[in-house]
């Protein structure tokens, strides 16, 4: 598998708008069983890092989110 590759840099807003999408693929992602390494190459992993890093009080981190939705799914 390659490494992401991003064409245009979006603005914090416009990731801050797509967050539930991100989410959502993460959870797409468990779901289909994906390796954490595999998972941490994806878009929607860099664009969960992204956000975490400009604004760490307003949005968990990756590992946190993977843990948390890895939990939530096995029940």
């Amino acid at each position: 598998m390659s490494q992401a590759t991003f064409t245009t840099a979006l603005t914090i807003g416009e990731l801050e708008a797509s967050f539930h999408l991100y989410c959502k693929a993460l959870r797409i992602l468990i779901r289909e069983e994906k390796t954490i390494e595999q998972i941490q190459r994806s878009v929607c992993w860099h664009r969960l890092a992204s956000l975490h890093h400009c604004l760490p009080r307003q949005y968990k981190d990756p590992n946190h989110l993977y843990f948390h939705l890895k939990r939530e799914l096995s029940t």
